[in-house]
């Protein structure tokens, strides 16, 4: 069994580091219970540590864009699970090896709403906005908000493309024959009725992590995609 490794000091006085990849790496190598309860440690303080000290500093940017974000610190609501839902994944490994910080105004009914978000792998961090349906489509945001506001405001998108375009990578979801299809690209207004999900995205790359500018470029970037999350998933 893998012996459990320590931070090292410079992994503990910043945010994220080379020590939260390299755990990812080695999560994607022995995704078992046994190998991930001999590092629950390391875990703690490689992966959940530097994700909530970016949370922190975060959390004013994010209250001045809407005060009403959701930035209490809460798995689930901030932060997604490690642990893996096998119950109906194809995937039965029991480990994620990647994380997610993300940030949402909570929706009537806790339905499916949209997200800025950075995301962590063994192999890069992005960050951007994402809005998936749900299983209650007709509940989420994508169908109560960003629906009526499509049809009212068909050119919206095609504006979205051109404004942001150059810096950033967009692809969606529709389900065909019931299995998630993706497909790259701007979706058009006409594909909205069938889109389970839409991703607009930076990848910032591992260095991203260790540049004292790591902060203001996912702030830039939230500015940037915030009237995205507004268009399809805030009443006002």
């Amino acid at each position: 069994m893998a012996q459990a490794k320590s931070p090292s000091k410079s992994q503990s006085d910043s945010l994220i580091g080379r020590e939260t990849f390299r755990f990812f790496r080695d999560l994607s190598r022995n995704n078992r219970t046994e190998w991930m309860e001999a590092n629950r440690d390391r875990y703690k303080q490689c992966v959940v540590q530097p994700l909530r000290a970016l949370c922190e500093e975060l959390t004013p940017e994010l209250l001045r864009l809407d005060a009403r974000f959701d930035c209490r610190g809460h798995t689930g609501a901030n932060f997604s699970r490690i642990n893996r839902d096998t119950r109906f994944a194809k995937d039965k490994t029991p480990y994620r090896a990647q994380m997610y910080l993300k940030f949402a105004v909570p929706f009537p009914g806790k339905a499916e709403s949209g997200q800025l978000y950075v995301g962590i792998s063994a192999k890069t961090i992005t960050a951007g906005f994402r809005i998936y349906s749900g299983s209650k489509r007709k509940e989420s945001a994508l169908a109560q908000i960003a629906a009526t506001r499509l049809e009212a405001n068909p050119k919206w998108l095609m504006e979205q493309k051109k404004r942001l375009s150059r810096q950033y990578e967009s692809y969606w979801y529709s389900v065909e024959k019931g299995e998630w299809t993706k497909r790259s690209g701007w979706p058009a207004a006409e594909n909205w009725k069938k889109l389970r999900g839409w991703i607009v995205r930076q990848e910032l790359g591992t260095a991203a992590a260790t540049r004292k500018t790591f902060r203001n470029e996912v702030v830039k970037i939230f500015r940037q995609l915030h009237p995205l999350l507004r268009f399809t998933s805030l009443h006002d």
